[in-house]
């Protein structure tokens, strides 16, 4: 069995990598965030990606994603995949300023077609999820940043998409809060069938889920270099 092939679920593949690459700048100053990546995610699938800070494992998942295009090799995904179907929870600050807590995880669902009485019920369960449900009427800037990243994670699982893509989701967190979290979205992975990818430096964290891979310097290493 190729290590392309290790996670193996449910019959169908939502994304593919083959020796995918990307990097940034041109030239002599071009630096290379991820070296020939290849990795299937079917449905269902429950992914860590392990590595330190600067080893790529942002860069892999915004392949994944479709915010980065490949420089060689190819990502692909099911046609039946859409757009609304690709959650990301992002490392850093994403909230949108103007919007309150609730309208940012309404956003998504609003975008999407649904009514505002389906996305602001579907938004507030997320926010309960997370536990900061109380916070649903406050600016992005009247919140902290752990509260923040409950609130971007709650927006990501009002949306139910068949794949989640979480960078770091626990990484600004307590250990308490942030066991919460991972909580929230592999029930939410469960419920719904979702494949899950979680970015983590915290072995406690990937240790919940099924399979592991390690980055190292811009390379996916193979299930059986991965310690």
């Amino acid at each position: 069995m190729s290590a392309d092939e290790t996670l193996a679920t449910c019959s169908e593949t939502l994304v593919t990598c083959r020796d995918a690459a990307l990097a940034f700048g041109r030239g002599a100053q071009a630096v290379v965030a991820v070296h020939g990546a290849n990795l299937k995610i079917r449905a269902g699938d429950r992914l860590a990606v392990v590595g330190p800070s600067g080893s790529g494992k942002s860069s892999l998942l915004y392949l994944l994603a479709g915010l980065e295009r490949p420089i060689s090799g190819d990502v692909t995904w099911t046609g039946s995949l859409g757009a609304y179907d690709i959650g990301l929870v992002f490392q850093g600050d994403s909230l949108i300023p103007a919007l309150s807590v609730l309208e940012n995880a309404c956003l998504p669902l609003v975008l999407a077609g649904r009514t505002e009485t389906e996305a602001q019920e579907a938004a507030r369960a997320a926010l309960d999820r997370v536990g900061v449900v109380d916070l649903a009427e406050r600016l992005p800037e009247e919140i902290s940043g752990g509260q923040a990243q409950r609130a971007a994670a709650a927006r990501v699982l009002a949306q139910a998409p068949r794949l989640i893509l979480a960078d770091e989701p626990t990484g600004r967190l307590d250990h308490a809060t942030g066991a919460r979290v991972l909580d929230a979205l592999l029930t939410a992975a469960d419920h719904t069938g979702a494949a899950l990818v979680v970015t983590t430096h915290d072995p406690a964290v990937a240790a919940r889920l099924t399979v592991r891979r390690s980055m190292r310097a811009g390379r996916l290493l193979t299930p059986e270099e991965t310690p």
